[in-house]
């Protein structure tokens, strides 16, 4: 049986997902970031406030949804270095601090709304994840899927900020105005057209799908330890973002945009895709490297340079949903799209060194 590393060593991941987490709840706190002024009321004005105030089931949903993960990640980074309940209460106050400072920043922000019970329904949500953090972490199946992701991945602290990044990657894709893998956003009356009469094909938009599903495939082949699980991994991740984006398309936008996310240059992109990553295989591991730094740059010039990436609220008209949070989402998703071949290379350096040592010490 393989040897387990140091519990801090396997924590790298949750901590990257924790960091992540941390700046999207503080950008969809405090977005769009313009408008600052004296705040009015005063903080404590705020807190002492009644909880009934403008305030909805749908919001104090909402909040608590956003913290749950925010404790569970707390709590597991925690139970690293303290016994379950004072994982549980450190993780709550960390929460809590958190939704004060946001709270206490947004009465500065004309735009946004500072309420007293945020800070209680985030507060429950961080409570309630950190207890369901500190419950499965002394599992066996919990602990088996540790050890089953250190057998499949390579070893190393670049590969736990290489997997963090495949999850931003998946978080940016499920964006239902978003083309599948695209990174221009949908408006309503390009989805008019698309609806009563054949669109213009862009072969553009196909290079764009095909290198962002190449750049996701020649990462995979750097974490993994045996190269033929990335095909596997790669098809799983193409239908959980596919089956997210439907679901996401079916609860937030128009019944006549279902399925405006799937269109034929998303199709051809993802055949390309598919055929240059199996081609791929045939690479060396430094090799990779270099393709995939090449991948990165074709992306963000035909992102930034070549297609023109609307704003997000071009996309907003295609929702039916009436509630708020979606302008930040479709922002969020953006930035996470833009910064993702940008990360991507910050890794890449880092793994290039990583297998660099590697094939020294085998000479």
């Amino acid at each position: 049986m393989p040897v387990l590393p140091a519990k801090d060593e396997r924590s790298l991941l949750r901590r990257y997902l924790l960091a992540g987490y941390v700046l999207m709840i503080v950008y969809a706190s405090l977005s769009p970031f313009a408008g600052w002024q004296a705040g009015v009321p005063t903080f404590m004005e705020v807190l002492a406030a009644p909880f009934g105030q403008a305030y909805t089931a749908f919001d104090a949903a909402a909040n608590w949804l956003a913290y749950l993960p925010l404790g569970i990640l707390l709590a597991l980074n925690l139970s690293t270095r303290f016994k379950s309940v004072h994982s549980v209460t450190l993780a709550t106050l960390a929460a809590l601090a958190l939704s004060m400072a946001m709270e206490f920043l947004q009465i500065y922000l004309p735009m946004r709304a500072a309420a007293s019970v945020d800070v209680l329904t985030n507060g429950l949500g961080a409570l309630c994840g950190a207890v369901l953090a500190v419950w499965i972490a002394p599992h066996a199946w919990f602990a088996r899927a540790t050890q089953w992701r250190i057998e499949l991945f390579q070893r190393g602290d670049a590969v736990d900020f290489g997997l963090a990044l495949v999850m931003l990657w998946m978080f940016a894709q499920i964006n239902p105005s978003l083309p599948m893998l695209g990174n221009v956003f949908l408006t309503e009356q390009a989805g008019r057209i698309a609806a009563f009469a054949p669109p213009q094909f862009s072969l553009w938009a196909s290079a764009a799908v095909a290198c962002n599903l190449l750049l996701i495939g020649l990462l995979l082949q750097t974490l993994f330890r045996i190269r033929r699980h990335v095909v596997a991994a790669l098809l799983l991740m193409l239908s959980v973002v596919a089956l997210g984006k439907f679901i996401a398309a079916a609860v937030l936008l128009k019944s006549w945009a279902l399925m405006l996310w799937l269109n034929g240059e998303a199709v051809l992109g993802l055949l390309a895709g598919l055929t240059l990553t199996g081609a791929s295989f045939w690479l060396p591991r430094a090799a990779l490297l270099w393709a995939a730094v090449a991948t990165s740059a074709a992306y963000l010039a035909l992102a930034a340079g070549v297609l023109d990436s609307t704003a997000p609220a071009a996309a907003m008209r295609l929702y039916h949903w009436h509630y708020g949070h979606l302008r930040n989402f479709n922002w969020m998703s953006q930035i996470a799209s833009a910064m993702f071949p940008l990360l991507s290379g910050i890794y890449l350096i880092w793994a290039y060194r990583r297998i660099t040592r590697a094939e020294g010490k085998d000479e």
